[in-house]
């Protein structure tokens, strides 16, 4: 699996593939100044490496065991560990509306977030009907897994179900980010349609 650094530096490079990470799956390398003043609650500091279009941030950790975990950080004050690396952060970012699978997950229940994430897949196909080749394409220039999304649904939960103690996300001010897990089942109003 490619480094951190050389996936950044692939993305950096080309920008067809940096438009797409931006523009379908929101994971914008310029935009990391989003996550100023944020660190770990164990005071370990955090390496901002992307934004959404909503100021929440993508964050690097520091090295463990060869690798360096995925934080994300919401504009809203949530937060917490995606992924075990970089690849499998983006794997999980191409392939899953991960931010409203973890949000619609019922304090975070599994079974509660595969219903989410088949029902949040539709979305993305009436809103891009490209979003497949789209997926494909960044797979490919960047060497990453198209995997079903159960399997990513997997992957997402046991990543955010460890972010307690060693992820939890802090500011420089002290305030503590709420887990990354959202207590509903589904939208509020209509449910899912």
């Amino acid at each position: 699996m490619a480094s951190n650094d050389h996936l950044l530096d692939l993305i950096q490079s080309m920008p067809d593939i940096h438009g797409l990470l931006r523009g379908s799956f929101e994971f914008d390398i310029h935009r990391r100044e989003c996550g100023d003043g944020l660190r770990l609650a164990t005071g370990a500091p955090l390496e901002p490496i992307a934004g959404d279009s909503t100021g929440g941030a993508y964050f690097l950790c520091a090295e463990e065991g060869g690798r360096r975990a995925v934080v994300f950080a919401s504009s809203e004050g949530a937060g917490g560990l995606i992924a075990d690396d970089l690849a499998s952060a983006l794997e999980i970012i191409i392939g899953l509306g991960w931010q409203d699978c973890l949000g619609f997950s019922g304090g975070g229940d599994l079974d509660v977030m595969q219903a989410s994430a088949q029902h949040l897949e539709k979305h993305p196909a009436r809103a891009d009907p490209e979003i497949a080749e789209e997926r494909a394409r960044v797979a490919a220039a960047l060497s990453l897994r198209v995997l079903p999304v159960p399997d990513l649904v997997i992957r997402l939960h046991a990543a955010a179900s460890r972010t307690e103690p060693n992820y939890v996300v802090t500011s420089d001010d002290g305030d503590v980010y709420d887990l990354p897990f959202g207590e509903y089942l589904e939208p509020r109003h209509g449910g899912w349609r």
